[in-house]
């Protein structure tokens, strides 16, 4: 049984390159993402510009003092439901050699206090359809499978 705490904070700067590698071992996401030295600075294009938004903000899980863990959240409004705003998590992703030791678990949990402190009405997310452990976890977190998503790749 893992003692050891998880802290969650926003990402910097010099966290991009662990949680590009966290990405490039992924094989089932099909991104296409790389630790190569030229890709680095399209990572670093895309950090500062969600590092500049109002309404989105990476986090890394650190363990040991290492990035083990990684997610986005995104804050949207809209007119449906009487109006309302919601969370939209995405990316998450925990070190393959990290799982099992409720990173995870404690990354979505501050999603979910997050979420509540700021007064919103939802967390939503996606996951691709692949990953059936990870729609039994969100699942025994209390996430329901409620929407089918689409996507239209523009690149």
């Amino acid at each position: 049984m893992e003692t050891e705490s998880v802290t969650i904070r926003k990402a910097e700067h010099g966290d991009v390159p662990a949680i590009v590698a966290m990405f490039a071992n992924d094989s089932l996401g099909g991104h296409g993402d790389s630790t190569e030295p030229s890709a680095l600075p399209g990572y670093m294009a895309a950090f500062r510009r969600i590092e500049q938004s109002p309404n989105e903000t990476l986090y890394v899980a650190v363990k040991g003092g290492e990035v083990v863990g990684t997610f986005k959240t995104l804050l949207t409004t809209t007119l449906t439901g009487r109006g309302g705003s919601s969370m939209i998590v995405e990316a998450v992703h925990t070190r393959a050699d990290c799982r099992g030791q409720g990173i995870g678990e404690a990354m979505i949990r501050f999603c979910l206090d997050e979420a509540r402190r700021q007064g919103l009405r939802q967390v939503q997310l996606t996951s691709n359809a692949k990953r059936t452990d990870a729609h039994r976890f969100y699942g025994r977190l209390g996430f329901e499978a409620s929407h089918i998503g689409f996507k239209f790749k523009l690149k």
